[in-house]
Formats: structure tokens, C-alpha cells, sequence
């Protein structure tokens, strides 16, 4: 049975990609979630940030014995285990992103953390501040601020560039929403170009958040490229 590990976006949790896994199960997969440190029901650890979450992941991998598992990264997952796999060539099977923010400067981390605001959230978007405390209890501003410190510590030293690009073997498929006002189509296909096994694919009428994807569609999509 193919197994695939599927990883949640920056102030996420495993339970949103429940639908996907449900499509992924019915398709024969062995599907795997987790929740980073401080995201969902998992506390806070010693760590916070890309390199901690790659820990995590690679410790995941040993302690499920899992064999070079296939890898659904959503957003910041995608960042995640593309740096794991810059790292450890040999850990990951087939490797698919989507919505993964790739570029990163000062000025880019200080205009996407005005949207981590706990305060303004709570003032202008009270639905999404429930939302947020439902998801991950008492501790959801304390992650958004700590989101908000990763951010700006990847505006000042990205931690993948082009030399990470080059380390990586997977086979990697880079997914882009055509509606993504997040990412652009330029840093996708700056990244597409720069692995040596990979290439992109775009959904479309989707917009950056997991919600708006299509389950069955991307379930379908994933399972085309692994099988290919």
C-alpha cells in the first residue's frame, strides 16, 4: 500500500486535509497527518519554525517507520518538506505542494505578518479569531505571533534558495491556485525550474486557502503524478 504524508499550512491544522486523506484512502493510499509544534492540539516545544518542523517531520517518518513516504505539502507544509528534503535525500518518496510561498524578503514577511494581528483579527474578523481559538484552543495568539517571528526570520534568511533547490532529487510536483493572492506564478515557476525533477501544475477557480480546493480534483491530481 503507498503511504503519503500529508502536511498542513502555517496556522493550520491536520484536521482541515481530512478531506483530501478521506479521498486518498478511497483510493487505496495509507494516508498520515500530523500538526506542527503550537498548531492544532500539539503544544508548544523548545523549537518553532521551518527547521524545527522539519525535525518533526523526519522524527515522524522514523518513529511510524515509514519507507521514503510520498509527501502533500499545503502552504507552509510544502516549505517543510521540500527543506527536509534538501537536507535528506534519501528519507522522502514523490514530493506535491500547493499554495507554497517561496519568495521572501524584509519587505514581503512585514506585509503578510499585518495579517496576524490578534487584536485586529479579533476587531474585524471575530468569525476568523473563533475559528482560529476552536482550532487551537487558548494558545492561538501566542501562534500567531510566533508565525508572525518565523516570517520575518524568512524575510531575512530565506531557508531555501537556490542552493537548497539543487540538493533535492524527489521527484516534486510545485501546485499553484490560478485565484492565489498569496503566491505568485513567478516565484512557482522560479522554483519549478530550479529542482531538477520537478514541475508545476495550476488549479483552477481556487483561491489560497485549503477550503476552497477541491478534494476529489486534488486527490486525483496527486495520485496522477505519484503513479505517473
Amino acid at each position: 500500500m503507498k503511504q503519503i504524508i500529508l502536511l498542513h499550512g502555517a496556522i493550520g491544522a491536520s484536521d482541515q486535509l481530512n478531506p483530501l486523506s478521506l479521498e486518498l484512502k478511497s483510493k487505496g493510499y495509507e494516508c498520515f497527518t500530523l500538526d506542527f509544534s503550537g498548531h492544532g492540539t500539539k503544544s508548544f516545544t523548545n523549537g518553532f519554525g521551518i527547521a524545527a518542523f522539519s525535525s518533526e517531520l523526519e522524527s515522524f517518518i522514523e518513529s511510524n517507520n515509514l519507507k521514503q513516504p510520498h509527501v502533500f505539502g499545503y502552504s507552509m507544509g510544502g516549505f517543510v518538506a521540500l527543506y527536509l528534503a534538501s537536507k535528506r535525500q534519501d528519507l522522502l518518496g514523490s514530493i506535491v505542494t500547493l499554495g507554497t510561498k517561496f519568495e521572501w524578503s524584509p519587505e514581503i514577511a512585514a506585509k503578510e505578518i499585518k495579517m496576524l494581528d490578534p487584536v485586529t483579527i479579533s476587531e474585524k474578523v471575530p468569525k476568523f479569531a473563533e475559528a482560529l481559538e476552536k482550532r487551537h484552543g487558548e494558545k492561538w495568539k501566542l501562534l500567531l505571533q510566533k508565525t508572525a517571528e518565523m516570517m520575518l526570520e524568512l524575510g531575512r534568511n530565506n531557508a531555501l534558495t537556490e542552493k537548497e533547490f539543487a540538493k533535492i532529487s524527489n521527484r516534486v510536483w510545485i501546485g499553484l491556485a490560478d485565484n492565489d493572492t498569496m503566491v505568485s506564478r513567478d516565484e512557482t515557476n522560479f522554483v519549478a525550474a530550479n529542482i531538477r525533477n520537478a514541475k508545476q501544475f495550476e488549479l483552477a477557480e481556487t483561491k489560497h486557502p485549503i477550503e476552497t480546493v477541491n478534494p476529489k480534483q486534488l486527490g486525483e491530481l496527486i495520485i496522477q503524478f505519484i503513479e505517473a
